[in-house]
């Protein structure tokens, strides 16, 4: 029976990299038996088929070589079984960190779909169900840059980057709409989804009849849609009930073709 392999034949006995075996050698997890003084080449043998074949196990579970390296300095039935307690734990929070992702990434695709299926200019009547939201209730200018807000509202509430986009939102106030003056947001928000991990209390979008209308663009041409949106209201002998909902489903941080920007207003309303 051949007694001593090289790194070469070892690496393809356990399909690995050659380039592993040398560091699991200078981190000293696994030595070889037999280093060559004059060529440096190093040589296994069949007792550390196991040592290597654990090591691969417990690689494959997703354990890091810190802890493998502390199993074997204390190589125990109960040592490995704890080991592979804390590792079931670590598992079990990454698949529930994964589903929140993977659901993130449903919603955006179903949010995206949506938007990029808009019929634009055409008044809608909606009921809308309530909705959670963050809030920065702060008024700033139409026109001016909404990413300094947006950075407060993260701040002050330890926001994910995961929970920006195509989420945020912002408001003309009832007095304003009323007036039919346009110069101020009221407010900028955040709708949250389930999952969502937050340190305050929701704020809420109550349920409501929403007059709404889709646009090409972005808010500084929202102006001339709330006023169709108004006269359509006054029309219909309809009453603002709150604030706007302003939403901009498609812009730049998607897409640098700017033909392609989608904006939805809504106007809450009470029907007579």
């Amino acid at each position: 029976m051949k007694e001593l392999f090289s790194i070469g034949e070892m690496a393809k006995l356990f399909n690995m990299r050659v380039g592993t075996l040398r560091y699991y050698d200078e981190i000293n997890i696994l030595k070889p038996e037999k280093i060559d003084d004059e060529t440096g080449y190093r040589y296994y043998s069949t007792k550390q088929f196991e040592r290597l074949n654990t090591i691969k196990y417990l690689r494959a579970l997703g354990m890091s070589l810190e802890k493998i390296e502390s199993f074997f300095d204390g190589k125990d039935v109960e040592n490995l079984k704890k080991l592979l307690e804390e590792q079931q734990k670590y598992t079990q929070e990454r698949i529930k960190e994964l589903q929140y992702i993977d659901k993130k990434i449903e919603n955006r695709l179903i949010q995206l779909s949506d938007a990029l299926n808009t019929v634009f200019d055409k008044i809608e009547e909606k009921h809308i169900l309530e909705r959670k939201i963050v809030l920065l209730r702060k008024d700033i200018p139409i026109g001016d840059d909404l990413e300094y807000p947006l950075r407060e509202l993260e701040r002050f509430n330890n926001l994910e980057p995961l929970m920006f986009l195509g989420k945020v939102g912002v408001s003309v106030s009832q007095e304003d709409l009323v007036c039919k003056s346009f110069k101020n947001f009221s407010s900028i928000f955040l709708f949250i989804e389930d999952g969502d991990n937050l340190e305050r209390e929701d704020v809420k979008l109550k349920e409501s009849d929403y007059v709404t209308i889709r646009f090409s663009g972005t808010h500084i041409k929202a102006d001339n849609y709330y006023i169709e949106l108004l006269n359509y209201i006054e029309n219909k002998d309809y009453t603002i009930n709150g604030d706007s909902v302003e939403i901009t489903l498609i812009d730049l941080g998607i897409t640098n073709d700017s033909s392609k920007f989608v904006t939805e207003l809504q106007i809450p309303v009470k029907k007579s």
